[in-house]
């Protein structure tokens, strides 16, 4: 259990992480100050974490990278359409 919450921890930070990027992304459509390769890559990683998690079963992983492949789609989507 003690593990579990360690996890979630750590998912709750990382994923975290993302949501001044994307509000300050979302509200204000300016998209100039990112770096599409970056946000292609994290997007391509997230969901290879995101498989990764399911794959062993882990909530912590599955929760954060669900999370967080939503926030970095959007921003990417965002920067494709408005970049």
């Amino acid at each position: 259990m003690e593990t579990e919450l360690l996890g979630f921890a750590a998912a709750t930070l990382t994923t975290g992480a993302f949501v001044p990027q994307a509000v300050k992304t979302i509200r204000s459509r300016n998209t100039s100050g990112i770096s599409l390769a970056m946000y292609v890559i994290i997007t391509i990683g997230i969901v290879l974490w995101l498989l990764y998690g399911l794959r062993i079963g882990s909530w912590p992983m599955i929760c954060a990278n669900t999370i967080s492949l939503g926030l970095s789609a959007t921003i990417l989507g965002l920067k494709l359409r408005h970049g």
